[in-house]
């Protein structure tokens, strides 16, 4: 006895459409994914490279015995929008304090400025719109990450200055400089302005850069800053943790 069966699947036609339409998502979505997935190795580079550079700090602090960490600072440029660096700074008790008990600070020697991916953007933890309207990508992305000479994490007032402590423009530090020297193009950073000391941090977010600056400067902590995660770090072994 034969048994009649009916053919199932798409026609031609149908076959046609569904190909045309997966075309057509991977033409307008690709570029969406790829925009995607360049933020996320971004980001994971970022968060290796600010991982690698608290391991050096830490090295550094241990291995000269004396306060050494990280500072996040935007490179100057004339349009305001330099890309941020990780600099390795030291403690230096020839800088004047300002205040007693204060580190003065300075570039360590031997290490590079560490330049972060342009895209991304890290900045101290804040906890409200009021900390980040009209500073905009200044104020809230200059901070220091310090540990003691037994490698442990501490918060303490400090300021960074050049090696040679100059205010004017005699300065021969190839790193930070006076604010004068930058605006001539001789200095890569500014130093911190006289008397401008605030302590270090413990903790911060990276953020997408391109986001930030789409997002309207008055919701910008409500819009975008409080949904991303605080990274801490442990203060006995300098390791990121998210929360």
């Amino acid at each position: 006895m034969k048994i009649n069966r009916k053919q199932s699947g798409l026609s031609l036609m149908e076959e046609v459409v569904v190909v045309a339409a997966i075309a057509l998502l991977i033409i307008f979505g690709l570029p969406a994914v790829r925009a995607l997935f360049r933020s996320f190795e971004a980001e994971g580079g970022a968060k290796a490279m600010i991982s690698a550079a608290l391991s050096t700090g830490r090295a550094i602090a241990a291995q000269q015995q004396r306060y050494a960490g990280i500072r996040f600072q935007n490179k100057y440029q004339q349009d305001g929008k330099g890309c941020q660096y990780m600099i390795f700074i030291v403690y230096d008790s020839e800088i004047p304090h300002q205040k007693q008990g204060n580190l003065g600070c300075r570039a360590a020697e031997g290490f590079k400025p560490i330049k972060l991916p342009d895209s991304i953007g890290v900045m101290e933890d804040v906890n409200s719109n009021s900390e980040v309207y009209d500073n905009e990508l200044t104020d809230k992305t200059t901070f220091s990450i310090i540990f003691s000479p037994s490698s442990k994490l501490i918060i303490h007032g400090l300021w960074v200055r050049n090696r040679d402590g100059d205010t004017g423009n005699g300065s021969k530090d190839d790193i930070f400089n006076s604010k004068s020297q930058v605006k001539n193009g001789i200095g890569m950073l500014f130093q911190d302005e006289s008397g401008d000391i605030e302590p270090s941090k413990n903790s911060f977010r990276i953020y997408d850069r391109n986001i930030f600056e789409k997002v309207d400067k008055n919701r910008r902590y409500d819009d975008y800053l409080k949904h991303l995660n605080v990274i801490y770090i442990n203060p006995y072994t300098g390791t990121m943790i998210e929360k």
